[in-house]
């Protein structure tokens, strides 16, 4: 494989058009209705997994944008996510994981929002809370592979190509149910710009 972008496929075009507008409410905080108390993202903790999982199946079952786990897999997975709580603390309103693939290349994954607090910018958080931490393990590149382009490029990443990251096509993405007709988008951002000399 090269290393070069390839455009995304006709499918993956079409939905992220479709996208588009639900990625701008994701990013945008609605003000007419704000959370009790500012929200911050945290590392996740083992007794999280349960409620992340409630919120990835969620996904997977309404829209599909998001890969199934298992909760084993989730567990297994743990100190990857970071999650944003309720201000009360009964619940997740948002998760996602940065899983290092290489030495200088980490991938956001299982990003997901409670249905209930969409729009109010939880997913921006915790992509900015993965950013942070993959800037203070000292990786160079994180990307995604997402449905919702249009979210990510408000936030500074670019789309790519997956054949740019073979470590992850010949590593997970063989083994994706998606693999023959897959509907994703690579988006990526280099972040050697925020290391601090």
């Amino acid at each position: 494989m090269t290393s070069e972008a390839v455009g995304p496929t006709p499918a993956a075009t079409i939905r992220q058009r479709a996208s588009e507008v639900h990625a701008l409410q994701d990013i945008a905080v609605d003000r007419r209705t704000p959370l009790e108390a500012p929200v911050l993202a945290e590392k996740a903790v083992v007794g999280d997994a349960p409620e992340i999982h409630r919120l990835i199946q969620y996904w997977f079952e309404a829209t599909g944008d998001v890969l199934p786990r298992t909760e084993g897999e989730i567990y297994e997975t743990i100190r990857d996510f970071v999650v944003v709580r309720d201000p009360s603390g009964d619940r997740l309103l948002a998760a996602g994981a940065l899983h290092v693939e290489w030495r200088d290349l980490a991938e956001i994954k299982s990003l997901v929002v409670d249905p209930g607090t969409q729009g109010k910018g939880l997913g921006r958080i915790v992509v900015d809370a993965c950013l942070d931490e993959a800037v203070d393990m000292g990786l160079k590149t994180v990307f995604a592979l997402t449905t919702t382009p249009a979210f990510f490029e408000r936030l500074g990443f670019r789309i790519s190509g997956v054949s740019a990251f073979p470590r992850k096509v010949w590593n997970e993405c063989f083994r994706c149910p998606k693999y023959n007709a897959c509907d994703e988008i690579a988006v990526t951002i280099d972040l050697r710009d925020r290391f601090t000399t």
